[in-house]
């Protein structure tokens, strides 16, 4: 599969803002690919691919089996986060699934490197607690990626976990080459290093730390949007409710404590329906 023309990006970027904007107001899904295919440039290959979306979307119910079937226009990453976003687990929220594939469009219009994909990527499987293996695999077959940049993201797939990142990629930049070069080490039987200099000094730098570290680092000096991720719930949202609540029981309350200090309080009131007597 090539890599898309800049216009596809730009209006996919500007279709997943829209989706976004409009998820949050509860509106079906369904209906919102029906009304803003009319919205998208008819000059690209996004209408129709909306079109397809939206079909497979009336019959199943899911969107991710079409986006697999549009492997030409959609990549494998973005399938794979909308399926699990459509995962009946439920752990991963579609509005955030919409806003990861809206800022990766926005970053590839814009002329994305590899370098700066690749960590976005992963940091968006990674932040969001999705799962590594068919995540790695989906990222590997995306076009941005050559060869031997498909093949380290393999490597990647197979040893995360047990291989600290930043020595996986420490040790695929040009910093690793140039320090083996100093200590008279022969460097033509490594592969070829996908890393700067200045990414392996990054990661040599938060090699044994919390990865969250690294990715803050490699976003400031690749330039790659912040991964969008889960905001923490607003208390305030549940405030005015509360007090509402608190001051319909003080009225109750009140209104007892009034009647009891006219004529008492009439218990009767409160009995249920009584069942007719025999």
């Amino acid at each position: 599969m090539p890599m898309l023309d800049r216009a596809e990006y730009v209006e996919q970027a500007h279709l997943f803002k829209i989706l976004v904007a409009r998820l949050s107001e509860q509106i079906p899904l369904q209906d919102l690919l029906g009304v803003l295919r009319h919205e998208l440039l008819a000059s690209t290959k996004l209408p129709m691919a909306v079109d397809f979306l939206l079909t497979e979307l009336k019959h199943s119910g899911m969107m991710s089996p079409a986006m697999l079937r549009l492997g030409h226009y959609f990549t494998p990453y973005q399938a794979y986060l909308i399926s699990e976003a459509e995962a009946e687990r439920g752990q991963f929220d579609m509005r955030i699934a919409v806003r990861i594939l809206q800022a990766e469009a926005e970053y590839r219009s814009e002329g994305a490197s590899p370098q700066g994909i690749f960590f976005f990527q992963f940091e968006s499987i990674s932040r969001n607690r999705l799962r590594y293996s068919p995540g790695l695999k989906a990222i590997s077959q995306d076009p941005a990626y050559d060869e031997p940049w498909t093949h380290f993201i393999l490597e990647v797939r197979n040893q995360v976990g047990l291989i600290d990142l930043a020595d996986l990629i420490f040790m695929r930049s040009e910093d690793y080459h140039r320090r083996r070069t100093a200590a008279g080490a022969d460097n033509s039987k490594l592969p070829p290093p996908l890393f700067g200099e200045k990414e392996g000094r990054i990661a040599f730098a938060n090699r044994h730390k919390d990865p969250l570290y690294l990715f803050s680092a490699m976003q400031r000096h690749l330039g790659y949007p912040q991964v969008p991720r889960p905001e923490p719930p607003d208390p305030s949202k549940e405030l005015l409710p509360q007090l509402m609540r608190r001051m319909e029981r003080l009225e109750t309350r009140m209104k007892l404590m009034e009647e009891e200090n006219r004529q008492g309080i009439d218990i009767t009131k409160f009995y249920g329906d009584r069942p007719p007597s025999p």
